[in-house]
C-alpha cells in the first residue's frame, strides 16, 4: 500500500460533557497539523467523544467549532420547571439542536457511512432482560460501517445524553444512555484492532466545584409563606434536612447523589482503562525481553549441533502462547490528558448560567496547547510529528 494511502491510525475521544468537546476540538485541531491525519483510519468515542468525533470523521472541524461556539445550556439540555436545580431532570434538546444546525441523523449515519474514517460510538444499555443479566456487558458499540445510518445517527445522540440529567433514548430494540458509565474513555477497543498501528488519545480529566446549595435556602424561604398548609409544613422539613446534609458536604437531595455516582463511574472506568493498558504494554515488553533471554540462554547451554532445532521449537512455543492481549507488536500511544483549568463550564447544566464564548475560546486554545505539548514530548520515540 503507498504511503500515502494508509491509514492504521486510531483515535480515541473520552466523554466529558461540553468542557470535553471543546479541549477535544483543541486536540483535533493541532492533529490535523500532524502527519497522522491523513493516517486515521478509526475514530473512538464516548459521549462528548461521539459528537467530536463525528465531525472529525466527516473533516468538518471548523463546523463543529461554529457549533459548539453557538451552543447554549438550554440548547442541549432544557431545564424543566418543576426541575429547577442543579442534578435535576431536563429535557433532551441536543438531538433537535445537532438536527437543526450541523444536519439530520440519518443524513450524519449516511455521511459517516461514505467516510473514510471509521466512527465507533459507545452507549449503556439499560433495556430491561426478564431472563437475566448473565451474559450481558451493558456496552452497546455502532461502527459506522456496520450500523443503519439512521441508527448510527441515534446512537451518536444516545451516547451523549447525560442520564444524570436527561432520559434515555431508544435504539431499534434498545434503550440507551451515555456510555461513560461502561466505557468513557474507549482505548481498549483501539489497542484490540489488529490493524491499528499507533493510537492517539484524549482523555478529559473532570474537576467540578463544590454543589451550590443556595437554591435550598431560596426554595426554603418561599415554602415558609405557606407553612400553615399541613403538606408544605412536611416539604419544608425535607428541605431543612437537605440544607444539612449539604452544610456536612453529603448529597442534599437524591438527584445530587446521582450525578455523583455518575461522575465516580465515569471518572473511575477511564482510569482503569488506561491502567490496564499500560500495565499491558508493560507486559508486552517484559513478555518480549522474557523471550529473549529464555532463548538465549537456552542456546548457550546447548551443543551447537541442536542450536537450530531449539530455537524453532522455542519460537514455536512462544508464537503458540495465548494470552488475553496481543503479545507480539507494541502499539505506540500517545494520551493528551486534558482539564478545563480556570475556563470550566457548569457541568451541571444550569439553564441560569449562559456558556461564554470567550470561556470557550480558551478551552479549544488549551486543548490545542496540551497535544502541541504532548507531541512535542513524544515526537521522537512514537514518531508523531
Amino acid at each position: 500500500m503507498p504511503e500515502s494511502d494508509r491509514r492504521d491510525v486510531a483515535v480515541v475521544l473520552s466523554g466529558g460533557g461540553i468542557n470535553g468537546v471543546l479541549l477535544e476540538l483543541g486536540f483535533l485541531r493541532r492533529l490535523a497539523e500532524t502527519a497522522l491525519w491523513p493516517r486515521i483510519g478509526w475514530i473512538y468515542g464516548t459521549s462528548a467523544g461521539a459528537l467530536a468525533g463525528t465531525m472529525a470523521a466527516l473533516d468538518r472541524l471548523d463546523d463543529l467549532e461554529g457549533f459548539v461556539l453557538g451552543l447554549q445550556p438550554e440548547d442541549a439540555f432544557r431545564p424543566r420547571a418543576i426541575w429547577q436545580f442543579p442534578g435535576g431532570l431536563r429535557d433532551y434538546t441536543l438531538p433537535e439542536t445537532v438536527a437543526q444546525r450541523i444536519g439530520p441523523a440519518a443524513e450524519l449515519g449516511a455521511a459517516l457511512a461514505a467516510s473514510p474514517i471509521e466512527l465507533l460510538v459507545y452507549a449503556t444499555d439499560v433495556t430491561e432482560y426478564p431472563e437475566g443479566d448473565g451474559e450481558r456487558d451493558f456496552e452497546l458499540e455502532y461502527s459506522s460501517r456496520r450500523t443503519a445510518p439512521e441508527t448510527m445517527g441515534r446512537a451518536i445522540l444516545a451516547s451523549a445524553a447525560v442520564s444524570g440529567i436527561v432520559l434515555p433514548l431508544v435504539i431499534e430494540d434498545r434503550i440507551a444512555t451515555d456510555g461513560g458509565w461502561v466505557r468513557n474513555f474507549p482505548f481498549e477497543h483501539a489497542y484490540r484492532n489488529p490493524g491499528v498501528a499507533a493510537i492517539a488519545a484524549f482523555r478529559y480529566v473532570a474537576s467540578y466545584p463544590a454543589s451550590d446549595a443556595a437554591f435550598l435556602e431560596r426554595t426554603r424561604e418561599r415554602l415558609e409563606r405557606f407553612r400553615a398548609v399541613p403538606p408544605v409544613r412536611a416539604l419544608l422539613a425535607e428541605v431543612r434536612l437537605a440544607q444539612e446534609r449539604a452544610s456536612r458536604g453529603e448529597p442534599a437531595h437524591y438527584g445530587e447523589l446521582i450525578v455523583r455516582l455518575m461522575r465516580v463511574a465515569f471518572a473511575r472506568n477511564a482510569v482503569v482503562e488506561e491502567r490496564l493498558a499500560l500495565e499491558r504494554e508493560t507486559s508486552v515488553r517484559e513478555l518480549q525481553l522474557l523471550r529473549e533471554d529464555v532463548t538465549r540462554t537456552a542456546l548457550d547451554a546447548a551443543p551447537r549441533w541442536r542450536r537450530g532445532k531449539l530455537r524453532a521449537d522455542l519460537d514455536e512455543r512462544f508464537e503458540a502462547a495465548r494470552f488475553p492481549f496481543r503479545h507480539d507488536r507494541h502499539v505506540p500511544a500517545l494520551i493528551v490528558r486534558g482539564t478545563s483549568g480556570p475556563h470550566s463550564l457548569d457541568p451541571t447544566f444550569r439553564g441560569d448560567t449562559p456558556w461564554p464564548e470567550e470561556r470557550k475560546q480558551a478551552l479549544i486554545e488549551r486543548g490545542y496547547v496540551l497535544t502541541d505539548e504532548a507531541l512535542k514530548q513524544a515526537e521522537g520515540p512514537l514518531g508523531l510529528c
